[in-house]
């Protein structure tokens, strides 16, 4: 593959969920030409982690800066570019709403990350009534950033990437069975889709969240991580309440954001480190994150902790060993570029994510969020599968799906 890429070359996008969406958006934007999604499923995937009423957005606490390590830096850049984006994109601003983010804790060692994260912009209430002053009325019930349009944004983005010249293929013509090799085996060439058609391109970008793993050995660097959520309905006089509600994150119990303004649902996440061991055409949740939900609402918002679930769903995501995103060129296929591990920051960074692929493909990378977000499986020798990796919530252990005795029946997918 040419370095940098022709914008007449042949594009290739495995994947037609948030990722790949982004990316198809950035590169015809920047004026890459022949551009083609390769996805089994219509747009917005309904089994993509991006097909959601909302999703946390964070701001960076400072740009990047020379004196950053190199992780720091990498972090600060991805959060700058994209909140960049959300703020001034006319596809992206609509979908973002600043209705500020509250970071909270119960146990010790979750208290401790909240105040090394927050890093000095934290605001400290007493006595608590000036807490839940800030609140709209009738919400807090008990004492004691913001957010974005998920699906509406990916909806938009891939409306504007079609008006653009993307084109995207679904169905069996999708879906990607087998990356396609060249004769001596030392380049990706392609894609082969369920209905036999081989897809050739100048450049293949595998996209395809936590099922890449099944189209490339990535020497152990994603581990397909899994996490679960439920919606409440409310009638329009309940929806009006919890209109313009700060986005609550406690980092060991879970969150809840306002609902959409033209939706009434609330979305409700049990925090933990997550569920691992992919189970085919899994789509309830368990019963003990149904469980947590509704605690997690009795210490909030305990007039809403019996009420019915409308919709529940399972949403997978791909963690790298240090929660960094992968996005470079294959160290041997070198016509194949990778844009994975979205490690559970993956929708408000997809923005980003595009940014940095097109970069890649005009060679014109950061040096430092380069060599930070390279193919790096030295990272995951030895790796422990079962590793929290800075998470908290449940019993602060990774769960297994395959010694989930209990599931649900909520309405899901």
């Amino acid at each position: 593959m040419p370095n940098p890429l022709s914008y007449d070359a042949e594009i290739l996008i495995v994947g037609g969920g948030t990722w790949g969406t982004a990316i198809s958006y950035r590169l015809a934007k920047r004026g890459f030409r022949k551009i083609t999604i390769l996805e089994a499923e219509e747009n917005p995937s309904p089994i993509a982690a991006g097909n959601d009423i909302n999703k946390i957005m964070e701001e960076p606490i400072s740009p990047p800066s020379d004196q950053d390590s190199d992780l720091e830096y990498t972090w600060n850049l991805i959060e700058t570019l994209a909140t960049e984006v959300w703020r001034t994109d006319t596809i992206y601003k609509p979908h973002y709403h600043e209705t500020g983010f509250i970071y909270a804790a119960v146990g010790d060692a979750a208290y401790a990350k909240v105040v090394d994260s927050v890093n000095g912009a934290e605001h400290v209430y007493e006595p608590v009534n000036a807490f839940k002053d800030t609140m709209p009325g009738g919400v807090l019930t008990r004492d004691f950033p913001g957010w974005v349009a998920a699906k509406k944004t990916v909806e938009a983005v891939f409306k504007e990437s079609q008006r653009m010249g993307v084109k995207s293929l679904t169905g069996h013509q999708g879906k990607v069975e087998i990356l396609i090799f060249n004769d001596s085996n030392t380049d990706i060439t392609g894609a082969e889709t369920a209905d036999g058609t081989s897809h050739y391109a100048d450049c293949v970008i595998l996209a395809a969240g936590a099922n890449s793993d099944f189209l490339l050995d990535f020497e152990k660097q994603l581990r397909p991580t899994a996490w679960t959520l439920a919606h409440i309905p409310l009638t329009d006089d309940e929806a009006k309440v919890y209109r313009n509600l700060p986005v609550l994150y406690g980092v060991d119990r879970g969150f809840f954001i306002e609902p959409n303004p033209d939706g009434r649902e609330l979305k409700i996440c049990d925090e933990h480190p997550g569920y691992i061991n992919l189970i085919h055409d899994l789509q309830q949740i368990p019963v003990e994150s149904e469980q947590r939900i509704r605690e997690l609402l009795k210490e909030t918002m305990p007039q809403l902790a019996e009420m019915e679930f409308s919709f529940a769903r399972i949403c997978w995501d791909a963690d790298t060993a240090d929660r960094l995103f992968l996005i470079d060129r294959h160290p041997q296929y070198h016509s194949l570029v990778l844009a994975v591990g979205g490690s559970g920051h993956g929708f408000m960074c997809s923005l980003a994510v595009g940014i940095l692929v097109a970069n890649l493909l005009e060679d014109t990378l950061d040096r430092r969020a380069k060599d930070v977000l390279r193919w790096r499986p030295e990272a995951a020798v030895n790796r422990d599968w079962w590793a929290t990796q800075g998470r908290f919530g449940a019993e602060d252990v990774v769960m297994d799906f395959q010694a989930v005795i209990r599931w649900t029946d909520i309405k899901a997918l």
